[in-house]
């Protein structure tokens, strides 16, 4: 205990037993919803996961994934398994996206970071390049975060400054670009004001250049990689004003599908296109319109268009898009660095820890579970096993993945009684569901339940307690929708999905071992993954700390 009053040890529940065995198991991607033939989970054998929903019913619940329930900013935000993993570890509620760029922003932290001096190489003899969406709108990019980090930039030795917008009309009201691009237009004059050579280079409307979602239509990429990189387009300007004004002018136009254009000199040369020695910052912080620019600036093997040249350039996200493609390598800002985790509390307490997954989720059961965090707290106590992922194939080839080996892991290390809490991911339902084969996914669904049942045995064996939920909704909902959530179609074919979706989650306790009277309480209808680790911590005979999300259970006499 230091001068603060702190202290790692938690109280013990006054209901609840200490020393029971209690197996956390997390499916990825298994979210719930309608069902129907696009609902992976509905589809396949799963009597495993049917039993829990269908058994006592104050023993079974939905938790929020999504949106501000993991720290995202809008309910429109898609949770993922690194924030989902954050959430169920840390027990409270981390800023995750916008919010953490503004942090880093106004507290200077992103000049210092690995990140922002990986770009700075490149500052003295090359061109700085920024691409993202010019708007308000605080769904993907905001024009605040541009300017400050123009500003910035420039002060940390950027000399010649190049932006790449896109247009939004979506996320706000169409025809706001052309004030957004004078308000740009202002900040970049007074840095040529100093001395700095800063200005528009090209541009397009997000839907049809660069900002595509999905591998939906790699076209949309390359017209941004036409424009932004290689200095291209139909459209030739003076200046971003002119350009947004005239394009908008031509019938049916709108700045969602602005045409690429770029802006060229008075000999007519493109004045930024990327080359050899510069560096390249995406400036979203929404990950899921950025991810295919980002492995086209990124992968030296790459098929998905032609580049025509690769420019060797030091490439930087605004925050790391993907955390299992790990891309891109390089970003300006890094995820929450989260204190007092429920993992480090109970090892800290004296609770024997068993983590495993395999490679493709094995850093979400660890370093994202522990506040994205490397290592053990205690390796006396702890004992984390990874089983290497199928490599060189699409997860759709083998759609069983390692989820039987993962059960067999857990299932061994419960009965060898060295263990309190064995903890384990089954990615089947996420990894497989990516992919969009549906007839796979509903493999891999089952093979993640019989995973299930296997881990259960074991817990029944020795007389413990289960929790079984899931960090994002996948795998139930394999479809594009309308509005009124009916399949859309395209050449007469329905457009399969292949992302997280905005759906609820699951949750189920159980076992030999849990006492009489625990059930879920009725007074926490918005619980989110964050309440999870206050729950766990009571199976476990704890108290949680004062300031975790409260917990989603109650002992009745």
């Amino acid at each position: 205990m230091g001068s603060t009053g702190f202290s790692w040890k938690l109280a013990d529940h006054p209901k609840l037993p200490k020393g029971k065995l209690l197996a956390m198991i997390v499916l990825d991607g298994w979210g719930e919803a309608s069902p129907d033939k696009f609902n992976c989970i509905h589809v396949a054998e799963t009597p495993t996961m049917d039993s829990l929903k269908n058994g006592a019913p104050d023993k079974w619940r939905l938790v929020r994934a999504h949106g501000t329930a993991v720290g995202l900013p809008t309910e429109d935000d898609m949770g993922n398994s690194e924030v989902g993993h954050n959430a169920l570890g840390a027990g409270r509620i981390f800023a995750q996206g916008a919010k953490l760029v503004d942090l880093a922003l106004a507290s200077g932290k992103i000049y210092e970071d690995e990140g922002f001096n990986y770009i700075k190489e490149s500052f003295a003899t090359n061109t700085l390049h920024l691409i993202g969406l010019m708007s308000d709108g605080g769904v993907h990019s905001r024009l605040d975060q541009l300017q400050l980090l123009l500003r910035g930039a420039s002060q940390h030795g950027a000399k010649r400054i190049r932006v790449h917008v896109l247009t939004d009309g979506r996320d706000v009201l169409d025809g706001s670009s052309v004030g957004f691009a004078e308000t740009l237009e202002a900040e970049l004059s007074d840095l040529r004001s100093k001395g700095i050579d800063a200005q528009v280079a090209s541009g397009g409307g997000r839907m049809y250049v660069t900002m595509d979602r999905y591998e939906n239509d790699w076209e949309v990429v390359k017209r941004g990689w036409d424009a932004q990189v290689l200095g291209e387009a139909p459209h030739k300007f003076k200046n971003v004003v002119e350009a947004i004004k005239t394009l908008r002018e031509a019938p049916g136009a709108n700045d969602q599908y602005l045409p690429p254009f770029v802006i060229v000199d008075d000999s007519g040369k493109a004045v930024g296109p990327v080359v050899d020695g510069d560096a390249v910052v995406t400036f979203n912080f929404r990950a899921d319109r950025m991810t295919m620019l980002a492995q086209a600036l990124e992968y030296e093997k790459f098929d998905k268009f032609d580049r025509v040249r690769f420019p060797k350039i030091r490439y930087a996200g605004m925050l790391q898009y993907d955390g299992e493609l790990k891309l891109p390598n390089h970003y300006l800002v890094s995820p929450p660095l989260i204190e007092r985790t429920s993992g480090e509390y109970l090892v800290k307490n004296g609770v024997r820890t068993f983590a495993c997954s395999e490679t493709v989720k094995f850093g979400h059961v660890t370093f994202f579970w522990n506040g994205n965090r490397s290592g053990y707290f205690n390796s006396e106590l702890e004992e984390y096993v990874e089983i290497p992922s199928d490599s060189g194939i699409t997860f759709n080839v083998q759609p069983k993945m390692k989820a039987l080996e993962i059960g067999e892991k857990a299932r061994d290390a419960i009965l060898s009684g060295k263990f309190d809490q064995v903890r384990v991911n089954i990615p089947n339902g996420d990894m497989v569901g990516h992919t969009g084969d549906v007839e796979a996914t509903v493999v891999a669904c089952k093979a993640a339940d019989e995973a299930v049942k296997m881990i259960l045995d074991a817990v029944e064996q020795v007389g413990g307690i289960y929790v079984v939920t899931a960090d994002h909704g996948n795998a139930e909902d394999m479809v594009k929708r309308n509005k009124k959530g009916e399949p859309l179609l395209k050449d007469g074919e329905v457009q399969i999905l292949t992302s997280h979706t905005l759906q609820p989650v699951p949750i189920a306790i159980g076992g030999p071992g849990l006492a009489a009277g625990v059930k879920f309480r009725k007074d926490v209808p918005s619980g989110g993954l964050a309440n999870v680790a206050a729950t766990v911590m009571n199976l476990h005979g704890f108290v949680a700390p004062d300031d975790y999300e409260t917990t989603l259970i109650e002992v009745v006499d």
